[in-house]
């Protein structure tokens, strides 16, 4: 039986999965690596220990297999820029983290001088320092980054491919450079205007190349063996909107991840800029007649699972993210209580870096419990807040959510969302759903899978959840919320 082995680059670890051609976890390592915060708001990561997790992950499952794998699949934080020498492979400077605000007032400074409506147009995002542009323009005027022939610049799954390939292979795909905004996705090109802005010259960038085809084969020194074709790529988002088979126009999934990202499903035709959401691609096919797009709406939440390291790390009021749903079952509300995690700003609908984190309700009867509950429904309410947005852009009322991720093993958080929706949420067996993703990629490109429907075959219920009250109940504790936010908001002088 064929395996195939998808790399899982995440933002606060690397974890290499090998998966069957039943679409079923065979084997599975997992390896954390160090959060850098040199300054408020700044986040980095040394791309050199992603690389050391991506080996130790790797080399770990593939000695427990008894045969090849057919191929290899990437998936990975999305705008999470690495710069590196292309004669030692040695990074520039660490790596920015899509969560790092350091250009807040640059990309504020060129949305004042009115160019927000190209980005829109051309990119499908906002001017946001969530995005690479500004970090990769960063890196040549502040970091110390030369932007001669030798520097190459890319989102970490380029590094990968490049370090996997000793050094062959500078290429990216069509769904990691979509969110840099230096990408056309109408035309799927890098835009020369849009580089020109951000004063980012082409020859540091990766060839953008379909989600599900070629990106070379492993190079002797990976972990895995030589010769092992790379034949999928997506960012994360995207690799769990395809790993949970959401194939269908109006198909939705929400990740419950480090952040949240809700994306739908909107077919293969550009949609137009929606407010409050960001376009993006969902995936590019290799077929016959060329790269085949599917487009996606998204709604990009920046801290969910985050908030519970803070609870685990930062305030320590649980040890492990395990105890999060037991302690917060032990109040029944939280009595007022509302955390609003805009920890690095607020993302989709509302977009603001200049939000920061606000704790409010807080009375001398609260406790541990209550800021556990309230950290569990600020992943509810970020996600009714994006879907509102969702139905409102599309026309089409949801009828169902899927969800994966960390989170989404919680029945409190599966109920919660479930009410405050009033849909069913559906959660499916495999719930390494971008893992599962970026191998269905590469399997596709091998012939592992044959077709799309034959991929969606493999999809397996684990828990439905129905929604258990009245939706107008939710409302007082919506409005609420929404309350809180406002006070989180311009909290951060520019």
């Amino acid at each position: 039986m064929a395996i195939v082995l998808s790399i899982d680059a995440g933002t606060t670890g690397v974890r290499t999965i090998a998966i069957d051609q039943h679409g079923h976890a065979v084997a599975s390592s997992y390896q954390e690596f160090t959060q850098y915060f040199p300054q408020p708001g700044w986040v980095e990561h040394d791309a050199e220990e992603i690389w050391d997790a991506v080996q130790a992950t790797l080399g770990e499952v593939c000695a427990g297999l008894s045969e090849a794998p057919a191929a290899i699949g990437i998936t990975n934080q999305r705008e999470t820029v690495v710069a590196w020498s292309r004669a030692t492979s040695a990074p520039l400077y660490k790596a920015l983290v899509w969560q790092d605000r350091r250009t807040a007032a640059r990309c504020e400074a060129l949305e004042a001088e009115g160019l927000l409506p190209t980005v829109r147009a051309k990119t499908g995002l906002v001017l946001d320092p969530y995005f690479s542009g500004s970090k990769i323009e960063w890196l040549f005027t502040k970091g110390g980054v030369a932007s001669g022939p030798d520097t190459a610049v890319g989102t970490i799954d380029s590094w990968l491919v490049w370090k996997l390939t000793n050094g062959a292979v500078h290429a990216t795909d069509a769904t990691n450079a979509s969110r840099t905004l230096l990408y056309d996705i109408n035309t799927l090109e890098w835009s020369s205007q849009m580089c020109e802005v951000f004063e980012v010259p082409a020859h540091v960038l990766p060839e953008v190349r379909p989600s599900s085809g070629s990106f070379g084969v492993t190079g002797s020194s990976a972990a895995c063996g030589a010769g092992v074709p790379i034949a999928g790529i997506a960012g994360d988002q995207h690799a769990a909107l395809f790993g949970q088979t959401a194939f269908t126009e109006g198909d939705a999934k929400n990740t419950y991840g480090t952040g949240s990202f809700v994306l739908m499903n909107v077919g293969e035709t550009c949609p137009p800029p929606v407010e409050g959401l960001l376009t993006t691609l969902a995936w590019v096919l290799d077929t016959p007649e060329g790269p085949q797009a599917t487009y996606a709406l998204e709604g990009a939440i920046f801290v969910t699972g985050a908030a519970v390291q803070w609870l685990r790390d930062g305030l320590q009021i649980i040890d492990e993210a395990a105890e999060l749903e037991p302690l917060a079952l032990q109040c029944e509300t939280t009595d007022g209580v509302y955390l609003v995690p805009a920890f690095t700003g607020l993302g989709s609908p509302h977009w603001d870096p200049y939000a920061r984190g606000t704790l409010v309700g807080l009375t001398r009867g609260t406790g541990r419990p209550h800021i556990a509950r309230a950290t569990i429904e600020a992943m509810v309410y970020q996600t009714r807040d994006v879907v509102d947005a969702m139905t409102k852009a599309s026309g089409t009322p949801l009828q169902s959510l899927s969800v994966d991720g960390g989170a989404s093993v919680m029945g409190l958080l599966m109920q919660l969302q479930a009410n405050e929706l009033g849909v069913p949420v559906r959660r499916p067996t495999m719930q390494e759903t971008t893992a599962l993703g970026a191998a269905y990629l590469a399997g596709l490109a091998t012939g592992v899978w044959g077709s799309l429907d034959e991929i969606a075959e493999h999809w397996e219920l684990d828990v439905e959840v129905r929604p258990n009250v009245d939706r107008s109940a939710t409302e007082a504790g919506f409005a609420r919320w929404h309350r809180a936010v406002e006070r989180s908001k311009g909290w951060e002088e520019a």
